[in-house]
Order: structure tokens, then sequence, then C-alpha cells
């Protein structure tokens, strides 16, 4: 299985960056500086990586190499340009569907999201470019190696990623709590794009009052909500359900 490249140092990183290899996220030491720190912090800045400064322990924890104060993760997947992505899927099916996830951030519950996302024929899953979890050894492993097979893509903003959706006819359905109507009161044959959020503070107010239509789970437990992963494929097989029948 192919698992995340980690890279350190800075000119290393430099390069990389500039070779446009995938980075999901750069650590560097706090209070690093000289030259080619302002310069990595400026590619940093054009390419929009995300980044965190975090203590040298941290770093001497993440690699026992020579890291002159930065390390990179390299992703094991590449990221299709989501206009890209959404345009050639929209032309070429007449019914697609597709996943946003806004800020999820555990790697297992990512993989086995995607993991169900491939068993019901979801055609991309969108994700923020800052915020979300990394696709690592980890998520592919969870995936059952299902990253490799759904296309992933990222955005700068979930909620452009949303009017540009439904620009193209997408109808888009948040999975939230708060909200009266159920799961199987909504119409999922057309067009359609399925909304989940994170798991302490699930979709963020501005996404809810973007979205066409809201929708939750029936819990009839004392537990006021289910995992992420397992609500997800809940949704996704109910979309499954519906189209089966028609």
């Amino acid at each position: 299985m192919q698992k995340t490249s980690q890279i350190y140092g800075i000119r290393a990183v430099i390069e990389a960056i500039y070779s446009n290899e995938t980075i999901d996220k750069v650590f560097i030491q706090k209070g690093l500086k000289g030259e080619l720190s302002k310069e990595l912090d400026g590619i940093i800045r054009k390419n929009k990586i995300s980044v965190s400064y975090v203590p040298i322990e941290k770093l001497n924890r993440l690699t026992k190499n020579n890291h002159q104060g930065v390390v990179a993760n390299i992703s094991p997947i590449s990221y299709p340009a989501f206009e890209e992505i959404i345009e050639e899927i929209t032309r070429t099916k007449e019914s697609p569907i597709f996943l946003l996830l806004d800020q999820l951030s555990d790697v297992r519950n990512f993989g086995a999201v995607i993991r169900s996302a491939e068993c019901t024929g979801v055609d991309a899953i969108i994700i923020q470019k800052k915020g979300a979890a990394p696709v690592t050894a980890d998520t592919i492993k969870t995936s059952a190696g299902a990253a490799f097979k759904v296309p992933i893509t990222k955005v700068d903003h979930l909620k452009d990623a949303v009017h540009y959706l439904q620009a193209s006819g997408v109808k888009i359905i948040a999975a939230t709590e708060k909200t009266q109507n159920m799961l199987y009161d909504i119409d999922f044959t057309g067009p359609c794009a399925i909304v989940m959020g994170s798991e302490d503070i699930g979709i963020s107010p501005s996404i809810l009052k973007t979205a066409d239509h809201t929708a939750k789970l029936p819990l009839l437990g004392e537990i006021e909500s289910l995992n992420v992963s397992v609500a997800c494929g809940v949704f996704l097989y109910e979309v499954v359900r519906q189209r089966l029948r028609n």
C-alpha cells in the first residue's frame, strides 16, 4: 500500500512545492527565521497550503532526522481541480451524487466515509483545503483502498463549492439534527450533494443556511448522535434505495 511520504528540511520542502507535489500539510518551528524561511512562508501562502507553527518538540516527534525546523507530508493521492471535475461529472451523468465534508478531522472516519462513498457510487468527495483531515496511510487503510477510486477535490471555502454546485443544478442536502425534516422525506433521485459535518460541532451555520434542504436520522435510543461515518453511510444508502426503486 502506498503511504504518505514525509519530507523534511527547508530547501527540500520548497523544492517539493515548486515541483507541484501534493502537500497535505507543513509543520514549521515557531520563531524560525532566515531568508529560506521567508521564501517558504511566501510559497505556502501563495499555494494556500495548510500549515501549523509548532514547538520544536513536535517536529522531533514527527521525525528523527535533521528537519531544520520544517516537516511536510506529501499526500499519497492527487486532487483534481474542483471546477474541472464537477463540470465533467455534471456534463456526463444525468443524476450525479456528491459528498461534501465540512471540517471532518479524524483520518479514520474520513477513510470509512470514503469507503461508503465508493460502495454507493458517489461521483466525487469535496473537502476544504484547511481544517480537513488529510489522506494518510491510515485513511487509505480504513477506506480499503477506496481513496484511490473516488475523486477527492479540495476547495478554499466549502460555501463557494455549495454555490457552484447549486448553479450546476445540484440540490444540496445538509445532514443535521437541527431540523424537523426526516431523511426519508427528501427526494434524492435527481442530482444532489450531501453535506456531512465535523465530529464535534457538525455543519457550520453558513452552510446550513445555504443548503436547499436539511435532514436528520431518527434516533430512538438515549445517545444523541451517530458516528459521522455511520450517519453518512445511512444517508448514502437512502440515495441508493430511492434510485433503485425508480
